[in-house]
């Protein structure tokens, strides 16, 4: 289902849309009728004030936003916040599995499966067996009609699931159905 949600706004926000143009703090709101040009520049009232978030919270709550709008098939707010959003990543002083996985997501959905097969090599180079790294591999090659690597991907998935599921990862939890698909369509 994450790997088709995923696919889908992928492929509308490739063949659909222009490439993203780096956009204001403004808020687009939901875009206009079907078939109806969406202008990203105009503004239907301002963004909230996230100046005085740390850096993990705007990234964080962008990413949200985002994944809302992807949800309500609202791809003028898709590609307006993802470079925002992929622009605050930039500016994270730390980075973890979970800020990497939601970069990769990202990614995925603006249509760039090499930068998200990039961070699926970060993930398992800094945490072996990571079962996003899998995750995020297994969707880029899917993304990429790579066959190879995802069969791969979910083989080495299923190899460590056993063994990543003891260690109770609080993202995992966060990300449960993501996984729980991933080793559906990998069994």
């Amino acid at each position: 289902m994450c790997v088709l949600l995923v696919g889908t706004i992928a492929y509308k926000v490739a063949s659909e849309q222009p490439a993203p143009r780096i956009p204001s703090m403004a808020n687009p709101g939901a875009a206009g009728a079907a078939g109806a040009a969406v202008d990203p520049a105009a503004s239907a009232g301002p963004a909230p004030d996230i100046s005085r978030l740390t850096p993990r919270e705007r990234f964080d709550r962008l990413f949200n936003r985002i994944m809302g709008a992807a949800e309500e098939q609202d791809t003028a707010q898709v590609l307006r916040f993802t470079p925002m959003a992929l622009g605050a990543y930039a500016q994270l002083d730390s980075f973890d599995a979970d800020a990497r996985y939601h970069a990769a997501v990202l990614h995925l959905q603006a249509g760039n499966a090499a930068a998200a097969a990039a961070l699926a090599d970060t993930i398992l180079a800094e945490t072996p067996g990571h079962l996003f790294g899998y995750v995020v591999r297994g969707t880029s090659a899917q993304l990429r009609n790579d066959p190879a690597t995802l069969a791969q991907s979910r083989r080495d998935f299923l190899a460590r699931f056993a063994a990543e599921s003891a260690a109770a990862r609080p993202e995992y939890a966060e990300h449960a159905p993501v996984i729980e698909e991933f080793k559906r369509e990998a069994s």
